[in-house]
């Protein structure tokens, strides 16, 4: 750990009592409205959360992938709609900035988005460009010391309130595939963009998304992410970005498991069937026990990957493992509580429906789960063969 042990645990009970008191009792209105009240979007800024994978030096928290997981952890023992907000500044929004901008491009957004002055999005997904992210269509064509972007992004999360957008682009449509694509930081309220209606989504009610319409919006070549000269290698930055984006989901899918089986656990040993409490059963104690077991192996191969990407190794596979099975376990735990839960499970008010309706994007978004088993084998056949 980079940080003295002391200090974490002063975040990490910090963002505790930020989940317990103001979080929790606010899910349901959450769900219902479909908005996060402005005091609990301040209250995360305020505790730095938007700021927590930045470097200290651009004022952010600066936490390794390791406190970085446990941060995330304890902050999804809640609605995952809240992690949403920040998330897509904390990861894919940033990061790409982070690990291949240029000096003065740090300098001049690293700060804003670290205090949540700004909220990034990541602007990858199309309509005909999803899992397969580079057949994207959107192009930059270049005109003098500027390009002009045309195309239309789809599900993209905290489009509404954006700040800036890490737009990808097809910036040499002579090169089929990755190679002709280039990573743009794009002000929000540049001229030409315009966004579609909010989407109308299955659950994580508060987090929001919708379509970007780029129709003639000029950018200056120095905004390519790692400036003018790193044309071409957009598709990089993006993977690099999701690599440690699984990472950060599949820590999201535990902390939403560890709250849902907390749930389940205390609605079995309360209920009562036959004049004893239903978590006496056997059948019952095996759900809570398959559930336990699997998020445990979850959290530890999460723990060792996170470990390995802070000592510098590559981790490309194994955080396609992590978001896979942390991903696939998320939802068997969600659809245990609910069978624990019974009747109870399938209405609104225990809450537990609405947990089963917002961890089933967990396997589609950052990578679908086939995407990321079609990862980790290909991965698995190129290390066999350079044996």
């Amino acid at each position: 750990m980079i940080r003295d042990n002391n200090t974490l645990q002063a975040l990490l009970d910090e963002i505790r009592r930020f989940v317990r008191e103001v979080l929790v009792p606010a899910e349901k209105q959450v769900d219902e409205s479909d908005e996060i009240p402005p005091h609990i979007v301040q209250g995360m800024k305020d505790l730095g959360l938007c700021g927590m994978t930045i470097p200290e030096a651009y004022g952010g928290l600066g936490l390794t992938t390791e406190e970085e997981v446990l941060a995330a952890i304890e902050l999804c023992q809640t609605s995952p709609a809240f992690r949403s907000l920040i998330g897509t500044t904390v990861g894919i929004g940033s990061q790409g900035i982070l690990m291949d901008g240029t000096e003065e491009q740090k300098q001049a957004f690293l700060p804003r988005l670290a205090t949540g002055e700004i909220l990034a999005s990541f602007a990858l997904t199309e309509p005909e460009a999803g899992s397969d992210a580079a057949s994207l269509r959107t192009t930059a064509r270049k005109d003098g010391d500027h390009y002009v972007i045309e195309g239309t992004k789809r599900y993209i999360t905290n489009a509404p309130y954006a700040g800036i957008f890490t737009v990808m682009a097809r910036t040499d449509t002579r090169v089929k595939g990755a190679g002709g694509i280039s990573a743009f930081v794009v002000d929000a309220g540049t001229p030409g963009i315009s966004f579609g209606k909010r989407d109308r989504k299955m659950g994580q009610k508060g987090s929001h998304t919708c379509d970007v319409t780029f129709d003639g919006v000029r950018v200056p070549a120095t905004r390519i992410i790692g400036g003018a000269g790193n044309a071409g290698n957009g598709f990089k930055t993006a993977m690099k970005v999701l690599d440690k984006g699984r990472i950060h989901i599949a820590a999201v899918c535990v902390g939403v498991a560890e709250r849902m089986l907390a749930d389940a656990l205390r609605y079995a040993m309360e209920r009562k069937q036959f004049g004893q409490p239903i978590a006496e059963f056997q059948l019952v104690q095996a759900m809570l026990a398959d559930s336990k077991t699997e998020l445990y192996a979850a959290r530890s191969m999460l723990l060792d990957t996170a470990r390995k990407r802070d000592d510098g190794r590559g981790v490309a596979t194994e955080a396609a493992c992590c978001k896979l099975f942390a991903s696939e376990m998320c939802g068997r735990v969600a659809d245990r509580a609910v069978q624990i839960f019974g009747g109870a499970g399938y209405v609104a008010d225990s809450g537990i429906e609405r947990f089963y309706r917002d961890v089933r994007l967990f396997r589609i978004f950052e990578g679908t789960s086939q995407i990321q088993q079609i990862v980790i084998a290909r991965n698995m056949v190129r290390g066999a063969a350079n044996t």
